[in-house]
């Protein structure tokens, strides 16, 4: 299952816990780490896979570090929900964490601003490595917080268009479209109604379907969310208003709202063999590289296909970009145990055998310059598509804040007002979600 995975409902939740920690700073940030690297000593290590092929990856990352430092051993504890992880971070003691991995790339800024987790550039700069020149360079920046860097990634996820290419062929379509308005028209040919339902919908638009939120939109329009004074400018982007335009009218296009949510309420699990796309139920779908993986083993009846989610139309020259989020990796600012616990840091983050052997395990993007070129890395055709995604240097993350991902929550709530109608005036419900955001970043920062 992929690292990024995450609802609306699940990131308000680790966003809501994190925000304990703006009141309750932790650790320090001066890497004052005192430490032996080299004696003997027990890192306790905390993630969040938990599905038997994920687990098994990183326990074989894990083993081929203890070869290489025979001086540590890792305790490892899977599954662990960032609900978790900051209660822990924020209490400290000898049964917290040294190193953490986390999901919720939009928490970097807090994690940062309250130095829950270490600041990692004396360690960088002492092992002489240069995110900038080691990282691809989009999720080196998402890793870190105005200008402090206490997160590595930990490979990264990338998101475009898959489409079922039977669906696709009966309906006479030759290519995946490029731009928004062809999106609409591909959408609307492969949309077959059945009364008040679907036989087949050629794609779930509404803000609260599979991964079809407005974070994941927004990377296509490339709205920058905060203006140089990090005040949020969501009203005075004209990105915004044409995104939610271009969304709300293909709810239109395709039957409105409460047909939509009707029949998006009715389908499988997302993370289960009856997905939408799966099923035929849906004709294409915006998801992450995960999913080629997920539709293989589920032993499709068709052949799926991938390539970049469209942009709009006066954007085509960017065509190939997209949504870029990952698994994060950082160092508890309360461990006693930082300089050993950074060699570890280290070898996941940075040796190019473990990044690639653990990207194709779990079929993620690697999040190293030196992985993506490697021979070993996984060359199925449909992958590849989004380890190109993630190079395209357009391809994107919000930026962090202080606040996490609530700015984020703000936004898919107007999105989903406005979807629905009950927001009518687009200009003015901006207005109010920049005020809301500003509010609620003002209160955490």
């Amino acid at each position: 299952m992929p690292g990024s995975r995450r609802t609306t409902a699940v990131a308000l939740a680790a966003t809501a816990s994190i925000a304990l920690l703006a009141t309750a700073c932790t650790g320090s940030n001066d890497a004052g780490a005192k430490d032996d690297p080299n004696a003997r000593t027990t890192l306790t290590f905390w993630h969040g896979w938990s599905a038997p092929s994920e687990v098994e990856a990183i326990a074989a990352n894990i083993e081929a570090f203890e070869a290489k430092h025979p001086n540590i051993k890792v305790k490892v504890v899977k599954g662990i929900t960032d609900d978790k992880l900051n209660q822990a971070l924020r209490a400290g003691g000898s049964n917290a964490p040294d190193v953490v991995s986390s999901f919720t790339t939009d928490n970097v800024g807090r994690f940062c601003s309250t130095n829950a987790l270490a600041d990692l550039k004396p360690f960088l700069d002492k092992a002489k490595i240069d995110p900038a020149k080691t990282f691809l360079p989009q999720m080196a920046k998402y890793t870190e917080h105005e200008g402090k860097r206490c997160t590595v990634p930990l490979l990264g996820d990338a998101y475009g268009l898959y489409y079922n290419k039977k669906a696709f062929a009966e309906a006479g379509i030759t290519a995946p479209p490029k731009t928004l308005s062809e999106f609409d028209e591909v959408a609307k040919k492969l949309t077959k109604a059945k009364g008040d339902t679907y036989e087949q919908l050629g794609f779930m638009p509404n803000f609260q379907g599979y991964e079809t939120t407005f974070e994941h939109y927004a990377a296509q329009f490339g709205i920058q969310y905060l203006d140089g004074e990090g005040k949020s400018s969501l009203a005075s982007d004209p990105h915004t208003k044409e995104l939610l335009t271009w969304q709300k009218g293909l709810v239109e296009k395709l039957g409105g709202y409460q047909k939509l949510e009707k029949y998006r309420t009715g389908l499988g699990d997302e993370w289960g063999p009856k997905h939408p796309l799966h099923t035929g139920q849906v004709a294409m779908q915006l998801d992450g590289e995960w999913r080629g993986k997920m539709a293989k083993d589920a032993k499709l009846p068709f052949e799926i296909g991938a390539a970049p989610f469209p942009v709009p139309d006066d954007q085509a020259a960017d065509y190939g970009k997209g949504y870029l989020s990952g698994t994060i990796l950082g160092i508890a600012g309360t461990s006693e145990k930082q300089n050993a616990a950074w060699e570890l840091v280290k070898y996941l983050s940075t040796d190019t055998d473990a990044v690639v052997s653990f990207a194709n395990a779990i079929h993620n993007v690697p999040s190293t310059l030196a992985a993506l070129k490697s021979p070993k890395l996984n060359n199925d055709p449909v992958y590849r598509t989004f380890v190109d995604i993630a190079q395209h240097p357009k391809s994107a993350h919000a930026p962090s804040s202080v606040n996490g991902g609530a700015f984020l929550l703000t936004a898919q709530d107007f999105g989903v007002a406005y979807e629905a109608g009950r927001e009518k005036d687009l200009d003015a419900g901006l207005k109010k979600t920049d005020a809301q955001v500003d509010k609620d970043n003002e209160q955490a920062g």
